[in-house]
């Protein structure tokens, strides 16, 4: 039986309820959300809207201006090129996924935006400061995760948001490790939240969410059809219309809406008390081994993410040897460059992430594995 220690990139298994959500609109949403006046089409667009509303109240947004996307990266690169759409100044984080790094990187590249870098440590006055250090008079966006995606190290995201208010810069949060786990609102000075929705919000894959107050207007990276305003050549100006281009991902939609249902039902908090508890019998089953590194540290705060390496092993065999003892973990570099590079990771790291579902017993067999394995 394979055993899922690799949450952070989808959560699996998901809720029976989230299942029989998709099963049913399999069967009952046949028609195409906004296109169309007839049952099937009006049917679907109701069912599409309360899963708007329903994320709207979760996140404590209007449910207009919550936009579905294909995954975080999408809403990302939305965000970072809508935005920056008209050029500036744009600061991200050293922690950054690539989903981040690369769009950034590539309007640096192409010379349609100027990019600063600000450093991560481990006091948060240093890190507030280092972006604070990077403004200038021309800086339109700050864009920062909310966790690493590779520790779990917390940013200080409310400081930062403070810092952009007071500057007049708009704010983007990738909050693709966070939510579900934290209660995370616009109203802790998030101008643009964007998330996947198949990881902590425990919707199926394809599905990613942006979520904006409505402060900074986001220029579109795609037309197309809305199903409104069909007659002019122009894209739509407003939300949500205006960056949901084409079929949405009606399933996705309807999963987000069953997650989120049973979020709610088991309580954020709970969630994060049981992943952090899985965490924290990983760790003091391995602290103790001189050959294992684990990547933390004592003056930071973590969400339920745990990444280490075996000394002299490299990062893709342990995974590899662990998923034929059936655990499934993540080596390698995570899909963010940036973060190694900061924690000096040359050669990445293997990945521990449980989920609510994950079981005592499962972590302490790993954990076990992990002792006793030869290499």
């Amino acid at each position: 039986m394979l055993v899922n220690f690799d949450n952070a990139a989808t959560t699996y298994p998901k809720p029976k309820e989230v299942r029989l959500a998709v099963n049913n609109a399999v069967e009952m949403l046949g028609g195409n959300a906004g296109r169309g006046g007839h049952q099937l089409a009006a049917r679907t667009s109701a069912a599409v809207f309360s899963s708007r509303e329903t994320i709207a109240d979760f996140f404590g947004a209007e449910a207009e201006n919550v936009v579905f996307t294909l995954n975080c990266t999408a809403a990302l690169n939305m965000a970072v090129k809508g935005i920056m759409h008209d050029g500036g100044h744009l600061i991200i984080s050293g922690m950054e996924h690539n989903s981040v790094a690369r769009p950034a990187a590539a309007l640096a590249i192409e010379k349609k935006i100027m990019l600063s870098v600000a450093d991560v440590y481990s006091n948060d006055e240093m890190t507030v400061d280092s972006f604070r250090n990077h403004i200038r008079p021309d800086t339109k966006a700050i864009v920062c995760t909310y966790a690493s995606n590779v520790t779990g190290q917390l940013m200080p995201i409310k400081k930062i948001a403070d810092l952009c208010k007071e500057k007049g810069i708009c704010f983007i949060v990738d909050g693709a490790q966070v939510c579900g786990i934290i209660d995370v609102k616009l109203s802790d000075g998030i101008n643009i939240l964007c998330t996947a929705g198949h990881k902590g919000l425990y919707g199926v894959t394809g599905t990613g969410l942006l979520i904006t107050d409505g402060k900074y207007k986001i220029h579109p990276i795609i037309e197309g059809g809305t199903g409104s305003s069909s007659t002019g050549l122009k894209q739509p100006d407003f939300l949500p219309d205006s960056l949901e281009s084409g079929t949405m991902n009606v399933l996705g939609a309807i999963s987000l809406k069953s997650g989120i249902d049973f979020i709610n039902r088991i309580g954020v908090e709970r969630i994060r008390r049981h992943e952090e508890r899985m965490c924290d019998i990983f760790i003091n089953g391995l602290k103790n081994d001189k050959r294992i590194k684990i990547y933390r540290r004592n003056e930071c705060e973590y969400v339920p993410i745990v990444s280490f390496n075996i000394s002299g092993v490299p990062s893709e065999k342990t995974a590899q040897l662990l998923s034929e003892k059936g655990f499934c973990l993540r080596a390698g570099f995570h899909c963010a460059a940036l973060a190694h590079s900061t924690l000096g990771t040359d050669n990445g790291t293997v990945r521990f992430a449980p989920s609510v579902f994950s079981r005592e017993k499962d972590v302490i067999r790993l954990v076990k594995t992990i002792k006793f394995m030869s290499f």
